[in-house]
């Protein structure tokens, strides 16, 4: 996975007032820390990091005006209940060689076998270990000509070189479950009936 960079600004105002004059001037206020080192505030430009938040665990190299440069993953981003807008967003300090836990998408290709059969997904993501510079963006499943009651279970997964589950391998991810016939819709007594 290729970084991201992004510039960002020491922030040294605190507070609502704060916080919303960075949103209007384009910026959004974040938290960065790890690896021991006290939290860094900052204000990361705002369009940049919408796109690049769009890929799951995106590797991001800020460069922080006269503070040098760290490299981060997304650890929590908030995001404003109505406008859907990014409001604070948590970094998690990374280093090249460094193994993390995340928490990647699982994705299905194929088709199940003819018959209306349904696929149950019991988990989008699976949480994985893997080197902070090749977070894969996905893990992708076949599904194609899985019956009724085949289950697909986490170490069933063909997971990435250098990527191994943080999760118990007998974990299900996806089922396959029959298809229902739908009853009849019983008739409602006394219906035409004269009140």
């Amino acid at each position: 996975m290729s970084e991201v960079k992004l510039s960002a600004e020491t922030r040294t105002d605190f507070g609502k007032g704060a916080a919303r004059q960075a949103r209007r001037d384009g910026k959004v206020p974040g938290v960065i820390y790890g690896h021991g080192t006290a939290p860094k505030h900052v204000d990361v430009e705002g369009h940049g990091l919408m796109m690049a938040l769009k890929t799951p665990n995106v590797l991001i190299s800020l460069d922080i005006a006269g503070a040098g440069s760290e490299l981060v993953i997304p650890k929590a981003v908030q995001r404003h209940p109505v406008k859907r807008s990014l409001t604070h967003v948590d970094f998690l300090i990374v280093q090249k060689g460094e193994k993390v836990t995340v928490d990647v998408p699982v994705v299905t290709e194929g088709d199940l076998a003819p018959g209306g059969n349904l696929l149950e997904t019991l988990l989008t993501t699976i949480s994985v270990e893997t080197e902070a510079t090749h977070i894969p963006t996905e893990v992708t499943v076949s599904i194609a000509g899985l019956e009724a009651g085949a289950s697909i279970h986490a170490k069933d997964l063909v997971l990435p070189k250098g990527t191994t589950l943080a999760v118990d391998g007998e974990t299900a991810v996806l089922q396959v479950v029959a298809a229902q016939a739908e009853e009849p819709a019983a008739e409602t007594e006394g219906e035409g009936a004269e009140a």
